[in-house]
């Protein structure tokens, strides 16, 4: 287990933002400048555990938030000159969003269930099915379709786990996908899922029925 020397909270400040998953033993930039957003840092950082939950929409509205969200500590934070916080979220646990909180905080708040997600707070994990060359092809393929750029060499180099994590956060996939990959229960099930939206999107969105 991963020492730490706080208990998770039963509640969070909650940062909604579409497209943002933050993985298991991952960390996650972020650059604040929405008022309420600022406030929720600087109580973060006021708080014995200096967490935020991560946590996406999945309406245009805002209001319906997904049921799985990813929780990280305050790691690195410096104050800009015009006001805004630059942060570094290091994940520490998944949690499910047991209900929304009202309060006098301008940001919204959520009582979080941590019960589903100890393989977080555990060491790196493992993928039995990995095949490296093959799923580095299938990345080169999917980024030279879109062309998008990554240090190779840092790639080929980097341990499944943290080559995984990255790229379910920062390939630009849709909210509904980037959640499934956040939910996945396991590194090889990422993977496996990740490989399917990257040969899915080389068809250009065509279903193995369509293409046949």
């Amino acid at each position: 287990m991963r020492a730490r020397s706080f208990d998770l909270p039963e509640t969070l400040p909650l940062f909604v933002l579409p497209g943002a998953v933050l993985m298991p033993r991952s960390r996650l930039p972020l650059n604040i400048f929405e008022p309420r957003y600022l406030q929720m840092v600087e109580d973060a950082l006021r708080s014995p555990h200096r967490m935020i939950g991560m946590i996406q929409p999945l309406d245009e509205s805002g209001e319906t938030l997904a049921r799985i969200g990813s929780a990280g500590r305050i790691v690195a934070f410096s104050e800009q000159d015009d006001g805004r916080y630059m942060i570094s979220l290091g994940q520490v646990s998944r949690f499910r969003l047991e209900s929304v909180q009202d309060g006098f905080a301008p940001y919204p708040q959520g009582s979080a269930d941590w019960s589903d997600f100890d393989s977080d707070l555990g060491g790196p994990e493992s993928d039995p099915e990995w095949n490296g060359p093959l799923f580095l092809d299938l990345l080169q393929r999917y980024m030279t379709a879109y062309d998008l750029s990554t240090n190779w060499e840092a790639a080929r180099e980097a341990e499944p786990e943290l080559l995984v994590n990255s790229l379910a956060m920062m390939l630009p996939l849709d909210v509904q996908d980037k959640q499934a990959l956040l939910e996945a229960e396991t590194l090889g099930q990422r993977r496996e899922l990740l490989q399917g939206l990257l040969e899915y999107e080389l068809r250009g969105g065509e279903s193995d029925e369509v293409m046949q």
